[in-house]
């Protein structure tokens, strides 16, 4: 039986659809469709401090040993961050969870590559691979998951005329929003077409909208917001989310909280350790998820999401233009912290090499188109 096509965007943020014989958001035959994003890797070299950050953002250790550090949701389900021992700070790549074991050793088959037993915690097997841009990433089955850990009280409101509290106040705890799982990683590629194709046709990954930089919109997109093809059972809006930059890096990972309440109070919280607030809180537009966004102490930048939409696989993808001003429904405006709108000498470095890459897609018409996004 065919399921009909949806087009949710429409009259919302997306001013015109796909362009015949435009950009794909789907692989017609992929060879495997992963169903969510299992963990991210990360190396420190101060496994403590990892771990009191970990702790005051909300995470739970699932595991340590003496050069890794495993941390959990309070869902059902595996780790969701590992960190492991290293020489300085840097983020390895995301594990992506497939359906079976059946389908890694397919992958690993298509891919010339071997399926390796996992010694982590929860076991399994995996593929280790690399994407176009240069990004390992693996592809896991088989781990056990953790159970359910208890979940932030849920509070009653009286909203719309609902009276649901009565002769009772309402006082959620200022403490550390209590994680409840990974939801996405936004990741930058030098080649964000090469490594979108890739996706799409290797883990069936589909996408839920694209961007394109103010002017280019015939250029096709510079960036995509990427879900999970899980058939009729909702996914995320995105699990992925890639875009054309200068870099092969790490942006931001994203996990959920409860609700508003939960992002808020947490948020108090860490601002009491004096962690470093980069911008919030507020609603996306892609996504429509509240948002919280925070530094850890080396810098990386991590999100405290609530309330994200779900779509199934018959959701169409919007267009937008790329815009500074258009990456929320309300809020403060976005930060230059956020935006990393002040080069470092290794931002410099970066795009002088992309520049001078002729087998690369950040060329200097994309760098001009890069610039507007800020002004917008």
């Amino acid at each position: 039986m065919t399921r009909t096509s949806k087009n949710v965007h429409e009259d919302l943020h997306s001013e015109q659809g796909a362009i015949k014989g435009g950009r794909a958001h789907k692989a017609k035959n992929p060879v495997i469709k992963v169903e969510d994003l299992a963990w991210l890797e990360f190396e420190k070299p101060d496994l403590d401090a990892a771990e009191q950050f970990a702790h005051d953002f909300g995470f739970v250790t699932a595991g340590r040993s003496s050069d890794a550090l495993y941390l959990r949701g309070a869902l059902a389900g595996t780790q969701c961050v590992v960190i492991r021992q290293g020489a300085k700070s840097r983020f390895i790549g995301p594990a992506f969870k497939a359906v079976d074991t059946a389908d890694v050793r397919k992958l690993a088959k298509e891919t010339n590559s071997q399926v390796t037993e996992l010694t982590s915690p929860g076991g399994g097997i995996g593929v280790d691979l690399v994407d176009p841009s240069g990004i390992p990433l693996r592809v896991v089955a088989g781990v056990a998951e953790l159970p359910e850990l208890p979940l932030q009280e849920k509070l009653s409101f009286n909203f719309t005329g609902e009276l649901n509290r009565v002769n009772a106040m309402q006082r959620p705890p200022r403490e550390p929003a209590r994680v409840e799982r990974l939801g996405h990683v936004v990741l930058e590629s030098t080649n964000f077409n090469r490594a979108l194709d890739w996706y799409q046709q290797h883990l069936g990954l589909i996408v839920s909208d694209f961007l394109y930089f103010p002017g280019q919109r015939q250029l096709g997109p510079t960036m995509a917001f990427i879900r999970c093809d899980r058939g009729s059972t909702p996914a995320d809006h995105h699990t992925l989310a890639m875009t054309l930059g200068p870099g092969r890096k790490y942006i931001h990972s994203a996990f959920q909280v409860s609700d508003l309440d939960a992002l808020a109070a947490g948020g108090e919280y860490l601002k009491e350790q004096r962690y470093k607030h980069s911008w919030g809180i507020g609603r996306h537009i892609e996504g429509s998820q509240l948002f919280d966004y925070w530094r850890d102490p080396d810098g990386f930048l991590v999100e405290h999401f609530a309330d994200g939409d779900m779509f199934d696989n018959t959701v169409e993808p919007g267009w937008a233009e790329m815009a500074a001003s258009g990456l929320s429904q309300w809020g403060p405006a976005v930060t230059r912290d956020f935006l990393e709108a002040n080069p470092s000498p290794h931002f410099i470095k970066h795009l002088v090499s992309a520049l001078a890459d002729r087998d690369n897609e950040f060329t200097a018409q994309r760098l001009l188109g890069l610039a507007k996004v800020a002004m917008r």
